[in-house]
């Protein structure tokens, strides 16, 4: 493994260098095992904690198949999925492994008592497989996280339809959390020459999520001057969205839940910003009733912020706490897109604001290849910036789960895997000058301004 980061960090290697590297017998990962899948069994969510769960072990290194790559992992990120991984929640993810490894001969090795998190990476391609003609070793690159066959005619307009899609890292095996990870070839992308491993890996899952979900005509199809509503503005997810936003020419109406939340917004072009803590929004009388008197006063406090418009898009992941808010506050003919349900996966809301007012429910999850290759695009182009706030090691993954279950967080926490300190991989330093102070935005309320 040394000559492998040797040879990376040199930064001058060819790819028959890189391809004549020796590779070792294993490498470490961040596991979890399923051995421990009911370890949490009869705990509220928030006291399941993910430095019981999560291991950083020695695992084999996998058989290279046909159309994939083995990556050396610079650099990881931390995502929700991450997190759900280590509590076993909703479901133990040894379930979705054991499904995939039934699929064929090649897909049998993703079925293994240990599971390898992981849905984010910057590195170096060590190998590739028969048939891979794009990429080489040698080649800088970040991977999104989505898995497919595309042996179904489903999959051939948007593979995120794929009936066998799946997520990496969370739905298979060998993800990024670790030294070496397992990818197919039709996930790679290049590596943003002006960004560090660490601040690389940040972006990939969230930042493709929130393309397809609000800019992806697969998604809201957002134009210039809506008016959208980002719950979790400043979060992993939504600080993405509230960048395209700005960016798209839209106007964001950013709700956080705490004045230090509510600037990093602000720091980020935001305008108009809610606390819904500070005005003490409360959606839910109790666990069984919502609080139509709340949605009407969020309405208006959105009014007074919008000069009087009401919402086109709501970009929602919360769920249940604050889907019925959601579906209330839209415009007649208004979008509520969701990806996720991090406070609950059972939502309700009134039908009669959807159905008589033309309101539409769009789900979107993650992105297809060309969603994922537009959003690290305009990431290369320093259009939309990473919201890296802190970096761990590999060894104190599960301490970084932990901070994102618990939401002490903001924007990315990402995960040193082989580089041996922040700061490496930048290749145009020119294009990073440019645009430092928005790259260190999140880094600098964190105290760790790079």
């Amino acid at each position: 493994m040394d000559e492998i980061i040797s040879a990376v960090l040199a930064g001058d290697a060819s790819p028959r260098d890189i391809a004549g590297l020796p590779l070792p017998q294993s490498y470490r990962g961040a596991v979890v095992r399923r051995e421990d899948a009911t370890m949490f069994e009869g705990l509220p969510s928030r006291e399941k904690d993910p430095r019981k769960s999560l291991h950083v072990q020695e695992v084999p290194v996998p058989e290279l198949g046909p159309g994939e790559a083995l990556v050396a992992v610079m650099a990881s990120s931390v995502n929700y999925n991450s997190v759900w991984t280590s509590i076993f929640e909703p479901l133990s993810t040894f379930g979705f492994l054991e499904r995939y490894g039934k699929l064929s001969e090649l897909t049998k090795r993703h079925d293994l008592p240990y599971h390898i998190i992981g849905s984010d990476l910057a590195g170096v391609v060590l190998r590739t497989g028969p048939g891979v003609n794009a990429w080489k070793p040698g080649d800088e690159v970040v991977a999104h996280c989505l898995s497919v066959e595309l042996e179904s005619s489903d999959g051939h307009n948007d593979t995120m339809l794929d009936p066998e899609q799946r997520i990496w890292g969370f739905e298979t095996n060998f993800g990024g959390l670790a030294e070496l990870a397992l990818v197919k070839s039709n996930q790679l992308m290049p590596k943003p020459q002006h960004l560090s491993w660490e601040e690389a890996a940040a972006p990939g899952l969230v930042n493709s999520t929130a393309y397809r979900q609000l800019v992806s005509r697969n998604g809201a199809g957002m134009k210039q001057g809506d008016n959208v509503l980002i719950w979790g503005a400043s979060g992993g997810l939504g600080s993405y969205a509230t960048q395209f936003a700005l960016a798209g020419g839209a106007n964001p109406i950013c709700v956080v839940s705490s004045p230090e939340k509510a600037d990093i917004c602000r720091a980020m072009g935001a305008r108009n910003v809610i606390d819904r803590n500070a005005e003490g929004y409360r959606f839910w009388k109790d666990e069984q009733t919502q609080d139509p008197r709340e949605w009407k006063r969020f309405g208006k406090r959105i009014r007074e912020l919008t000069g009087g418009e009401d919402i086109d898009i709501v970009f929602e992941h919360p769920g249940r706490e604050t889907f019925g808010a959601s579906v209330f506050v839209t415009r007649k003919g208004g979008t509520i897109t969701t990806c996720a349900s991090t406070s609950g996966y059972m939502h309700e809301y009134d039908n009669r604001y959807l159905w008589m007012s033309l309101k539409r429910i769009i789900g979107s999850h993650f992105a297809n290849y060309r969603e994922a290759w537009e959003a690290n695009r305009v990431i290369a182009k320093g259009k939309i910036h990473p919201t890296l706030s802190k970096v761990y090691s590999l060894e104190d993954t599960g301490q970084a789960a932990h901070d994102v279950h618990r939401n002490l967080h903001q924007g990315k926490v990402g995960v040193l895997c082989l580089a041996p300190e922040e700061g490496l991989g930048v290749r145009n330093h020119e294009l990073r000058a440019e645009h430092l102070d928005a790259i260190n935005r999140f880094r600098r309320i964190e105290g760790q301004e790079k």
